[in-house]
Order: C-alpha cells, then structure tokens, then sequence
C-alpha cells in the first residue's frame, strides 16, 4: 500500500523529466537535430503539445492542484517556455501561437496590479479595523485583508512583507499584551538566542562576501547585499512576531502562531480530541500534523496534540497556505493551559 502511494506519488515528476528530456534531446544536440525531418512542422506541433500541456498537467498532479484555472495559467506559461524552448527556425511557423501565452500572462499581471491598488485603495479603513480588533496584529491585520479584499497569491505576499517590515521597524514601542488568556511557546526554549544567532552570521557573512566579490563583480555583491539585509530584517521582525503574538484563546476559536513563518485559527467544534499522553506525544508525528514547537538546541516534544474533526487551513510566510488535521503545541505554562482548554472544550 505504501509502495502504491508513493508511486503514484513519484510518477508525475518521472514522467514530466522525460517530457523533457525528450524534447530538450531532440532540439538541442547532435543526433536529435539529425531526427528531425525536412519538414518538422508536425513534429514541432507535438512538441509544443507536450511543452504546453502535457508538462503543465504532469507539474499540477504532482503538485495536486490540478483545477481549470491553474490550468489555463499553466497552458500560458507553457506557451511562453516554448517560445524560449524550441529554436526559432523551427518555430517561425507558429510564432502567432505563443504570443497567446504572453497575452494571458500580460492580463495576469495587469489584473494582479489592480488588485494591489485596491488593497492601498482600502487600506486605512484595514488599518482602523485593525485598531479595533481585540487580536494581536498578525491575526487581526490578515482577517481584516481578508474581509476587504479578494484573497489572491500576490495580495497573501504583499501581507506577508507588510507585517515582517511592521514588526522589524514598527514594534518596539510597544509591549507585548499579557492575559489570562494568552500563553507563550518561545520563553522556555532557546527560539530568540538561536534567531539571534543566525543574525549575527547573517551579518558577518554580510561584510565577509561583499568586500570579496565586490572586485570582482559589483552587481554580484549588490545583489547578495540586498538578500542578507533583507534576511537580517526578516529575522528581526520574525523575534518580535513571536513576542508580541502569543497562543490566544477566545470563546469562538484558539489563534495559534510561531512568529511570521505559520499561524492557524481552529474553532473548538473543529477540535475531535486532545492527546495529552506523554508516550504519544513522544512519537513521531505524521506528515498532516502542523507543528507549533519553539525550536530548541535539545530536542522538544509537544505538551499536547489537538486532533481534528476535519483538515484546517494552516497560513505560512509568503501567504502560503496547506490543511493540517493534527496540530501539536507546546507552551510555557502547560498546567495553565490546560485550564484553559477544560473551559473552553
């Protein structure tokens, strides 16, 4: 059964590699170009079949998102790789085919810009509502986008930016909320000394590779420059997402995160039981069990695993979004918590 799975699992990258290679051999060396008839027109339609449709149904089943939309955004990627693919003696006859997939992609990007002129359009009444709201910003901040404005990819990653650079450049006048109902998952592990670590290297490496390539090649160190600040402010704002957006409990649902890179909402008629035993807790955790663990220089188990009536949809850094039917915790004060779950659940 497992052999099925994981076949069934595998064979949709196999296949789109010999796709590939097939149509990278027949094009681009020796004995390929030597395949080729005089005539290669219908061997040049089959492959911009292959390159256009077959490849993008092969990358979405493997992906398992395979719906008629992203369908028609593949056809129109794959219409544009052909472009570039085949070379354009070949393709000459067809050009007019492939300006189709620039076209589609052109609507794409014209449609994203304007959904990005209606999120400023309505952002102050999103920044009010966010004043408003009881939550901590990262939760507060993604609902109320959500409420306002369609939840399109571009719209998740641009959320996503706003709240690392909020909480990098915008937090530290304030404190972080304290509650009977809030409980924190970093103060009993080493998550902050560890973040900060790795901003120090990230610094170091910094100065280290730029005054090196910099002779060498200008745009290169440039652009590495630009990675590693933006790496240091992503691990800034990613510790004070994690001080100032603790475990939050509220009469309708439970609010979990570990700082910007995950975060989920369950509702207590989601929940199905609460594994508390600590033999299960040690075990190891399937693949559909989100974890909320503050990493740790020692190893770390969970103080509970809540299991769900039905998959729930977890939010990762980039807006990134995938269903988890386990989700295991572990907080400061477990005895408290646990208080707070029998009033509750």
């Amino acid at each position: 059964m497992v052999f099925k799975r994981t076949f069934s699992r595998n064979v949709f990258p196999i296949l789109l590699l010999l796709v590939l290679t097939a149509n990278y051999t027949l094009y681009h060396t020796t004995l390929g170009i030597q395949l080729l008839p005089n005539q290669p027109n219908l061997v040049v339609v089959a492959s911009m079949l292959d390159l256009a449709l077959v490849s993008p149904i092969l990358f979405l089943a493997w992906k398992r998102k395979l719906t008629w939309t992203n369908l028609i955004f593949g056809i129109a990627g794959g219409l544009i790789f052909v472009s570039f693919f085949i070379p354009k003696e070949y393709l000459a006859p067809f050009k007019a085919v492939t300006w189709i997939g620039f076209a589609v992609e052109g609507g794409l990007l014209l449609l994203e810009i304007l959904v990005l002129v209606s999120l400023f359009k309505f952002l102050p009444s999103i920044v009010r509502s966010v004043k408003k709201s009881p939550l901590p910003v990262l939760y507060s901040f993604s609902n109320a986008v959500e409420n306002q404005v369609k939840s399109y990819p571009i719209i998740r990653i641009i959320c996503s930016e706003i709240l690392m650079f909020y909480y990098a450049f915008a937090a530290w006048r304030k404190k972080p909320q304290q509650d009977n109902n809030m409980f924190t998952l970093h103060q009993n592990s080493s998550l902050i000394a560890f973040q900060i670590m790795l901003i120090h290297a990230t610094i170091l490496e910094m100065a280290g590779l730029h005054w090196l390539i910099h002779e060498k090649s200008v745009i290169l160190s440039i652009v590495l420059l630009v990675i590693n600040i933006y790496t240091v402010i992503f691990f800034v704002g990613d510790i004070q997402a994690v001080r100032f957006n603790p475990l939050v409990i509220t009469e309708e649902k439970m609010y979990i995160s570990l700082g910007l890179l995950k975060r989920i909402e369950i509702k207590w008629s989601d929940i199905d039981e609460i594994i508390a035993d600590p033999q299960h807790l040690k075990q190891k955790r399937s693949k559909d069990t989100i974890e909320f663990i503050a990493r740790d220089f020692e190893e770390a188990h969970p103080n509970f695993i809540l299991k769900l009536k039905q998959p729930v949809e977890a939010t990762f850094i980039m807006g990134i979004k995938k269903e988890y039917s386990q989700v295991a915790i572990k907080v400061d004060d477990p005895n408290q918590f646990k208080e707070g779950l029998k009033k509750k659940y």
